[in-house]
């Protein structure tokens, strides 16, 4: 007997809406602007709509369909990482870093998230006339410090230059390789019911230093980007817990709640996370409050989330925080069946709501 014949009971409000979700969830992705936006950027609901809908389509194949933070290739016995990104961050240069090592960091880590470690990297400038040569010197010097301390070189690149006034100063593309020398299946697809979620560190640190640094919040106040290379705590949490790691991505755009909302989605599980375990710091928060918006969806650069078993939880808690980039890692939620492909939390005061998937861009132009 369905729900509405005579006999049964009319389903509650929150199972409207649970049900409304599904529905349009079951519909095909398709983009329905003319024009490309900031939010298509942004890595939320736009972004993920733009890769689905176009970039999937037409460059569709297996080792692009997981959409990770990586592509795993076969190379004769053994497996590789590929992974590219662009970065057009503004300013260039902020308290905790730059374009340079935010550039090399963030391919670096997009590398760890494949359970990989990073070899070799790719560096395309795109310069625009008039840009000086000693920020451009600086900002090379910065990727050769970062690439030194991730253990990873340099080794092609790209130049190009356009007219003044059409692009804003520099733009910096990196691409990396990396080796994959543990078995370990990471992704989605090895999520289940009772597996823990962790956050390696307080999130929202990068996201917010770039919006003070650009003097848009009357903010005074000790601040400072997250960007590190992460490969270092996630071999230490691998090492830890073998086969107990189900998946990790980093939480660059659209922070900790569009990572995990892609994720409950292609896993088809739903995450709970407990609003008192989330760490943040106390400016960081403030700065959010004043913005109006919620430091889950904040962008980091130097932090993971991982999704773990459930019964190792506290050996792989020991293990980040045995690490200096982990120290404050915690354990912030859980993985439960329903409902399926969506992402709760539990909040201070005892309540529960829904945290979607990001929509708009709150925070441009902030890797």
């Amino acid at each position: 007997m369905s729900v509405g014949e005579p006999g049964t009971a009319h389903p509650s409000r929150e199972q409207q809406v649970l049900e409304r979700i599904e529905r349009v969830r079951r519909h095909r992705p398709r983009v329905r602007e003319k024009n490309i936006t900031l939010a298509h950027g942004a890595g939320g609901k736009a972004t993920q709509t733009l890769v689905e809908a176009l970039f999937v389509e037409h460059f569709r194949n297996p080792a692009l369909e997981p959409l990770g933070d990586g592509a795993v290739l076969a190379v004769g016995s053994g497996r590789l990482a590929f992974t590219t990104d662009s970065f057009v961050v503004s300013p260039l240069f902020f308290p905790g870093g730059d374009i340079g090592d935010l550039a090399v960091n963030g391919t670096v880590n997009d590398l760890a998230m494949c359970g990989a470690r990073p070899l070799y990297l790719s560096a395309g400038f795109i310069l625009e006339e008039g840009f000086p040569v000693d920020d451009l010197r600086r900002i090379a010097a910065s990727m050769a410090a970062a690439a030194e301390r991730a253990g990873v070189a340099v080794v092609t690149g790209d130049t190009k230059v356009v007219e003044r006034g059409k692009a804003d100063g520099c733009y910096v593309t990196t691409a990396g390789v990396g080796v994959l020398e543990r078995d370990a299946a990471l992704g989605p697809a090895q999520v289940r019911p009772g597996d823990a979620v962790l956050v390696s560190g307080p999130i929202g640190e990068h996201g917010v230093t770039i919006m003070v640094a650009r003097g848009e919040l009357e903010i005074e106040a000790e601040l400072a980007s997250d960007t590190a290379p992460l490969h270092g705590p996630v071999a230490a949490l691998l090492d830890a817990v073998p086969g107990g790691v189900r998946m990790l991505r980093d939480a660059t755009r659209g922070g900790v709640a569009t990572v995990l909302n892609e994720v409950a989605r292609a896993a088809g599980a739903a995450f709970v996370l407990r609003e008192p375990a989330l760490p943040v710091r106390p400016v960081v928060n403030g700065a959010c409050e004043l913005l109006g918006i919620d430091p889950l969806y904040v962008a980091c650069e130097g932090r993971f989330v991982a999704v773990v078993d459930g019964d190792r939880a506290d050996a792989a808690l020991e293990a980040l925080r045995s690490h200096p980039l982990g120290a404050d890692a915690a354990v912030v939620g859980r993985v439960e069946d329903e409902p399926a492909g969506l992402v709760l939390l539990e909040t201070s005061i005892g309540g529960t709501r829904i945290i979607d998937m990001l929509v708009g861009d709150p925070l441009p132009r902030i890797c």
